[in-house]
């Protein structure tokens, strides 16, 4: 953009012109065909940039000397990519258990209700009633009264040693009514649980799981196979249980999730190394497991190589790459060879040579030293 300044008052605009009989005015205009008249000073004028409005529009600062007038910009939302959500009421809280010695005193109490109801009845044959030192019954025999005894007696023993449960170490209990989720046990010993409530065993040990080779990319783009170790356990019993039908196929999901949003590195590589790549998947991996109740640990490369399809023309790279410095050091120690005898030669007075001698000396020493270092190479 082309500007011109008035060098004088009567070469200038008219605004510029110093009025008849009158001193000029101090202040002088710029003009072109872009842009209105702009006052000189402006130009030079050495303003702060206008403060960022924190929860504004974004101001963009004009640019010094040209008059433009401060530009805003409209901030762009930022988009969050959506967290796996969960029932946010459904946790894991412990199940109300009694002691197994509960359990076995009902049982015991209904076996013993069942005996003395078949003695009053009658049903007891006389020999076991002479053995348990039974006075003779009446004989009454079976009615109703009898009939609802041994229905009660025989449900408090069936709840009684029904009931009964083993918890061991490591193993846990999401029990449930009628598809409620009424809580989780984790007692060790013998206890007694409500023998309506469903019982699903989990297990909530250290766990390692590794995969499959999986389909990955190195920084470059290069198509890798992956197979990584991941350790996990189980920390919310009732989300795991009731919100993931299979464990590690999610945990499956998962791991290709991140390994489609994280470049691999082979092992010695120089654009990173695998424990950075560890890191970052176990990051990932763990924001996804988290929501459903799976603790993740760590998620480490154990197997890292090239895809079929890449493996053979990395492998012609590498050995040319070898080839190729091999063959620098190679010529590298053939030129100090013959430099060093050209020199000594020289320096001892052995030989006196003009420039074309020399280069045919240079030259054979050159093709004998690679020749017999060609020799030695195998």
């Amino acid at each position: 953009m082309s500007t011109t300044t008035s060098p004088t008052p009567e070469s200038g605009p008219p605004e510029s012109r110093p009025p008849e009989g009158g001193a000029p005015r101090p202040g002088r205009l710029i003009q072109n065909e872009a842009t209105t008249e702009i006052p000189v000073h402006l130009l030079f004028r050495d303003e702060p940039d206008p403060a960022p409005v924190p929860l504004g529009p974004a101001v963009v600062a004009r640019r010094q000397g040209t008059g433009e007038q401060p530009r805003v910009r409209r901030p762009v939302a930022a988009q969050a990519r959506p967290v796996p959500q969960v029932d946010p009421e459904l946790a894991e809280r412990p199940a109300r258990v009694l002691p197994g010695a509960v359990g076995i005193l009902a049982g015991a109490c209904g076996a013993a209700g069942c005996a003395v109801t078949s003695w009053w009845s009658g049903a007891l044959p006389p020999a076991a009633v002479e053995a348990l030192g039974l006075p003779s019954s009446a004989a009454a025999g079976l009615g109703p009264a009898q009939w609802a005894a041994y229905a009660g007696a025989g449900a408090l023993g069936l709840f009684g040693f029904g009931g009964l449960a083993r918890g061991r170490t490591g193993r846990a209990w999401v029990l449930g009514l009628f598809g409620r989720y009424r809580g989780t046990v984790r007692r060790t010993g013998l206890m007694w649980v409500n023998p309506l409530l469903l019982r699903r065993r989990v297990d909530v040990r250290l766990r390692h799981w590794r995969s499959e080779v999986l389909p990955a990319a190195d920084a470059s783009g290069v198509a890798v196979r992956v197979a990584v170790l991941v350790v996990w356990r189980v920390r919310d019993t009732a989300r795991a249980v009731l919100g993931v039908e299979d464990h590690e196929t999610y945990l499956r999901e998962c791991v290709e999730a991140a390994l489609a949003r994280v470049s691999v590195e082979m092992p010695g590589g120089a654009g990173g190394s695998v424990a950075a790549t560890g890191e970052a998947l176990t990051r990932l991996v763990v924001a996804e497991a988290a929501p459903v109740g799976l603790e993740v640990f760590s998620v480490q490369p154990v197997r890292v190589e090239y895809a079929p399809e890449v493996a053979a023309a990395m492998h012609r790279r590498r050995i040319a790459a070898l080839d190729a410095r091999h063959r620098a050091s190679v010529l590298t120690s053939v030129v100090d060879s013959v430099e060093d005898t050209v020199t000594r030669l020289t320096m001892r007075g052995l030989v006196e040579l003009d420039d074309y001698e020399r280069k045919a000396l240079v030259k054979d020493l050159t093709v004998a030293f690679c020749a017999g270092r060609g020799e030695q190479s195998p």
